[in-house]
């Protein structure tokens, strides 16, 4: 179970990274097993992580989807990221895309991580918060983080129960591992 920080300072600026192609599978894992996630609340989830301190910004970093021709998937795949960029925009999420690359069959997200260790560094220098919340388990961000924290920086790392990413945890000042009891309250009730 995950337990909340201490609320010491409200003044306390934060921003959060959200790995939304790392946050959107650990959802579907087997674990969880979560349906409807466009109607996943991505306000009142920030407002939880951030327990009352400021927040300065929420953004999710996902790779963007292309439509190709005569591929309905694809298309449904297109149309379900334009309807959660519109309510994450709502919402007063920023997005920030990288791209999808076709590797064989499969698909892969390029440049996803990097805008997110470019931010968070970026960030940190121009000294826009005291603590960036990082919702991903990406050791590739490890860098990053070990610089922000080196710039007096605050790290909090959010991850999942099911899948618990110690590095991460090694590297942050405080780790939370996310249930399905803590994620459950921000699907709307008939969607589990």
């Amino acid at each position: 179970m995950a337990t909340r920080p201490e609320n010491k300072n409200t003044e306390e600026r934060v921003i959060i990274f959200l790995d939304g192609s790392n946050f959107y599978h650990r959802l579907k894992d087997s674990e969880f097993r979560f349906k409807q996630l466009l109607d996943f609340d991505y306000k009142r989830f920030a407002e939880w992580l951030a327990h009352g301190r400021i927040i300065i910004d929420c953004i999710y970093y996902v790779g963007l989807v292309r439509k190709e021709v005569g591929n309905a998937k694809s298309e449904e795949l297109v149309r379900s990221q334009q309807k959660l960029f519109a309510n994450l925009q709502k919402l007063s999420w920023t997005v920030k895309i990288g791209y999808m690359m076709k590797h064989d069959k499969d698909y892969k997200e390029k440049g996803v991580d990097v805008k997110l260790a470019v931010d968070i560094l970026d960030m940190a220098y121009q000294d826009r918060y005291d603590t960036a919340i990082i919702v991903s388990s990406d050791t590739d961000l490890i860098p990053a983080i070990m610089r922000a924290k080196e710039l007096g920086k605050i790290i909090e790392h959010i991850g999942f129960s099911h899948r618990p990413s110690f590095a991460m945890q090694r590297y942050s000042k405080l780790s939370r591992l996310l249930g399905k009891v803590e994620l459950e309250q921000f699907l709307p009730k008939n969607f589990l």
